[in-house]
């Protein structure tokens, strides 16, 4: 294993030089709906990575109205294949931007912005590496085939990534190393070998409608109907499990003067291990039917629909991601680092990734308040930040537990 004083001594004069690419990026906003921006966010990143040898290639969205894929590709000596994944758009509009006066700001020891820590942060960290890499250890840089995935459309979990990925990994793949950022840990870090999946439902009831003063009995109330049913859902929330379900969007009615004869509601289930996952939708889709609530007069039933709309699969904990991780969790321990596992219940890239080659998340650098942009008068609400003084000691931990990785791998000596 290469000394990690190397590996600080290369990166630490590149840091203000990855902070100012940084500041480029978080200075284009590129909200997911706002495909000319993540179109420059994408050619930046380009461009970042050219010095570097890669090239690019440009992968168009199967919804068109995102930008483009990036994947950028440096040839080694070998094909096995190291994967990095980042991704260029944020959650956030230009209007939230301007509204909430949400940009770029170093105050302290944080700099705030959109971008900054999800994941524009990861990206720079990303460059910040691979620089040390070829100025410590070209045989390194050299000895595989580095991947750079970058996802146009992550923040809406756009199902078409995965794949592009999964293409590109070639025969041997030996890891897929995700950027976004690192958890929180008492004098150290925690990177991720699992998330939860997520699907997202819809329940639409069909009532029947009638006059409300004169005809109430005769009408069957879908919004009745609906509350009944989503306490059904919302009862199959299990924390033994690591189950959540929730019911985010109701709607329903037409006037005050009306049995109401629509209502619509919207939600997600996340679970981190596949049969609880299957188990979960499995009850979801069993409320479809006739409903409890009838007319009176006749007996006429809402019925209730509950379909699955969309879905991400969980990555559960795996021997993979595991060895994976102890690679790096003993490079912590050689640099006085703490650094530990956790399970997280959002997702990423590494959800489509995670049974097609060894997968690790939280390369990228600390922060907190992702998908936030607003800052109150009392502070106790704060925007998306990132912690500049952590770029220099992750840099240093994933370039020699990479350097560990293929070692152990037998790709170098």
């Amino acid at each position: 294993m290469l000394d990690g004083g190397m590996f600080r001594d290369a990166a630490s004069p590149l840091v203000s030089t990855a902070l100012d690419h940084l500041r480029q990026m978080v200075g284009i906003n590129s909200w997911t709906l706002n495909r000319p921006g993540v179109q420059r966010v994408g050619d930046f990143t380009e461009s970042l990575f050219a010095d570097l040898g890669f090239v690019g290639e440009r992968i168009p969205s199967v919804n068109g109205a995102y930008g483009e894929h990036r994947i950028l590709t440096r040839s080694g000596r070998s094909d096995r294949v190291i994967l990095l994944v980042s991704h260029l758009d944020t959650v956030f509009s230009p209007e939230e931007e301007e509204r909430n006066h949400f940009q770029w700001l170093l105050e302290g020891d944080r700099i705030y912005g959109p971008g900054t820590h999800d994941i524009k942060g990861g990206t720079a960290l990303m460059w910040l590496l691979l620089q040390t890499l070829q100025t410590t250890a070209p045989t390194v840089l050299d000895a595989v085939t580095w991947k750079l995935a970058f996802n146009s459309s992550e923040e809406v979990l756009a199902p078409d990534f995965g794949s592009v990925c999964r293409d590109r990994l070639g025969a041997h793949p030996v890891a897929a190393l995700v950027f976004e950022a690192e958890g929180r840990l008492a004098g150290g870090r925690r990177l991720v070998t699992s998330r939860k999946g997520r699907g997202t439902f819809r329940v639409e009831v069909a009532g029947r409608a009638s006059h409300a003063g004169v005809k109430h009995g005769q009408g069957a109330n879908a919004i009745l109907q609906i509350a009944e049913t989503v306490r059904q859902i919302e009862a199959l929330t299990d924390y033994s499990q690591d189950l959540t379900v929730n019911t985010g969007l109701i709607s329903g009615g037409s006037g005050l003067n009306r049995v109401p004869h629509h209502a619509v509601a919207e939600g997600e289930f996340r679970a981190f291990k596949p049969d609880v996952y299957a188990a979960a939708r499995a009850r979801l889709l069993r409320l479809s039917g006739d409903g409890t609530v009838r007319s009176i007069v006749d007996g006429h039933p809402c019925v209730v629909r509950v379909e699955v709309e969309s879905e991400s699969a969980p990555w559960p904990r795996n021997p993979g991601s595991e060895q994976v991780m102890e690679v790096w969790r003993k490079a912590g321990a050689v640099l006085g680092q703490a650094v530990d596992s956790e399970a997280r219940g959002g997702l990423s890239d590494g959800n489509f990734l995670w049974d097609a080659v060894p997968t690790l998340d939280g390369l990228g650098p600390s922060g907190d308040n992702d998908h936030c942009s607003e800052r109150s008068a009392d502070g106790a609400k704060l925007p998306e930040f990132v912690e500049p003084g952590s770029f220099l000691p992750k840099t240093v931990l994933n370039a020699t537990a990479i350097d560990a990785l293929l070692r152990n791998e037998g790709v170098i000596e």
